[in-house]
């Protein structure tokens, strides 16, 4: 099962230098401020002196590590399904049964979205990115949905889950959690761990014989 600690920044950056890793470290924290922003004003409304006020910055000071809030959503999805595809591959590799896994991919990217990223609306908005960017983060989005279907496809086989069409309910489980940035309000209501535990359980109870 994917723990807080698997997606920390020092995890997912552990073959940066030091330096390179406080950058990682400080494009966080202005991520975290542009989700507020976001949420607040949408994508389309929000801009870069928004997100700076937020941080309380000088607007020249985040142009140092974002020259737009186009590179701020890059880095989100960019960051982010580095991490979910490295914890994805590690959780299909393992010997679990086929719904522990799914519970573990569920719960590893709730945790990701909500807890690291803040609920970042970034991570749904992707269309908005350059057709040079988009193209990579898409192929990478494209391979993280290929484990979970597999996943779910061996389950199918090993008929631990009902019969159905993996991709289908791959589909219905990604949008579900994906969807989780739109309403999450961090420090509102239940915490990312006990949103990442309930819709674990939920989804997963779908799936079963």
């Amino acid at each position: 099962m994917a723990t807080h600690a698997t997606l920390k920044v020092a995890d997912a950056t552990a073959n940066d230098t030091a330096g390179g890793s406080r950058a990682v470290r400080r494009k966080l924290e202005i991520l975290r401020g542009a989700a507020a922003a976001f949420r607040d004003r949408g994508y389309a409304g929000s801009s870069v002196r928004d997100i700076a006020r937020r941080l309380g910055m000088a607007p020249g000071n985040l142009y140092y590590y974002f020259r737009n809030k186009q590179e701020i959503l890059y880095f989100c999805q960019d960051y982010s399904l580095d991490v979910l595809l490295r914890e994805a591959r590690r959780i299909a590799r393992g010997p679990e049964a086929a719904e522990e896994k799914v519970r573990a991919l569920i719960r590893a990217q709730v945790l990701c979205m909500l807890d690291e990223l803040h609920g970042s609306a970034g991570h749904i908005e992707f269309h908005a990115m350059p057709k040079a960017r988009l193209a990579r983060i898409i192929a990478k989005r494209d391979a993280y949905e290929r484990i979970v279907r597999d996943v779910v496809a061996d389950g199918v086989r090993s008929r631990r889950f009902a019969p159905c069409d993996p991709k289908l309910v791959t589909l219905a489980i990604l949008g579900a959690v994906n969807w989780t940035a739109r309403w999450y309000r961090a420090g509102g209501g239940l915490g990312a761990d006990e949103i990442a535990g309930a819709f674990s359980d939920y989804l997963v109870r779908g799936l079963m014989r």
